[in-house]
């Protein structure tokens, strides 16, 4: 084969090389963008899901912190009928009390 030849061929070769290369890189730019689309796709959606998360977390924990608040009012409300039904029981016996302490003072006096 004549050197001309040879030489043509391997310009050929050179380039057919050079236009595998530029091919597999431009190949290699495109998947390395997908990728990274891909990837901001992945953690938009994973703080999507984070903030769903905290949200219901967030409403299960007030829809705790309200039953336990109206289970502190409904036991308040009862320490306080009982407390009211203590005092009126009492009372007659405060009063009987507290006039005795005062006729004896009348006497003290007298």
């Amino acid at each position: 084969m004549p050197r001309p030849e040879v030489l043509e061929r391997i310009k050929t070769a050179e380039d057919d090389a050079e236009g595998i290369v530029e091919e597999a890189e431009a190949d290699r730019e495109e998947r390395i963008a997908e990728a990274r689309e891909r990837a901001d796709e992945i953690r938009a959606e994973a703080e999507r899901e984070a903030e769903e998360a905290a949200e219901r977390r967030l409403e299960e924990a007030t829809a705790e912190i309200e039953a336990e608040a109206e289970e502190i009012r409904q036991d308040g409300e009862e320490t306080r009928e009982e407390l009211i039904a203590q005092a009126e029981a009492q009372m007659d016996e405060a009063i009987e009390f507290a006039i005795a302490q005062f006729e004896e003072a009348v006497h003290a006096q007298t």
